[in-house]
């Protein structure tokens, strides 16, 4: 059976944002390759001619789902958005109940820091691109402070909607989210 040009393409690119999805959903240890290729409409067959392996879809998924992440954010920049929006934008009930569309380092911190070297490099290289659109976002941008202020404002923010997420109570998680909201907001001011 012959494909039209791109198939190969468009095949391997939805591969990752299914994957980038249930990765973010359910974790990498508990997604599998065969939940991944279901997920995507294809037999568990189709994927060796797109992947060497797990790791190298992780990677591919995790890169794919840090630039969204990076791209929203440079969106909101242009659009204006300030850093309160910003923080706002992330620390949010949307936020918290969709994570399967969210934050990669919300998900899936714990399991980044155990992957292959090659995969936290990656991610290593996206943080400190968003870290430093959030700097932007600071009043004295450019910085060394900066940088460092809007590093941990990012790890307060993805800790706090961690701890929102692991609560069942609702209210409990919103307030979890407002306050850290505000603790950001002050840290942003220091």
């Amino acid at each position: 059976m012959r494909f039209e040009k791109g198939h190969k393409a468009a095949t391997r690119r939805h591969i990752i944002d299914v994957a980038s999805k249930c990765v973010r959903q359910d974790g990498i240890s508990a997604t599998g390759i065969a939940g991944i290729m279901g997920e995507a409409g294809l037999t568990k067959g189709a994927f060796s001619p797109h992947f060497r392996s797990k790791d190298a879809l992780v990677r591919e998924a995790l890169r794919s789902a840090l630039s969204d992440q990076q791209r929203r954010l440079n969106e909101d920049q242009q659009r204006g958005l300030a850093l309160e929006g910003a923080i706002r934008r992330y620390l949010n009930r949307a936020h918290l109940e969709d994570a399967a569309e969210g934050c990669p380092s919300a998900a899936l911190l714990p399991e980044i820091a155990r992957q292959p070297l090659s995969t936290r490099q990656d991610y290593e290289k996206a943080l400190r691109s968003y870290v430093s659109s959030l700097a932007a976002l600071l009043a004295d941008a450019d910085s060394a402070t900066s940088r460092r202020r809007a590093t941990a404002i990012f790890g307060l923010m993805v800790g706090t909607l961690q701890l929102a997420r692991a609560v069942p109570d609702i209210v409990q998680a919103e307030q979890i989210l407002e306050g850290g909201v505000e603790a950001a907001l002050h840290l942003a001011r220091v």
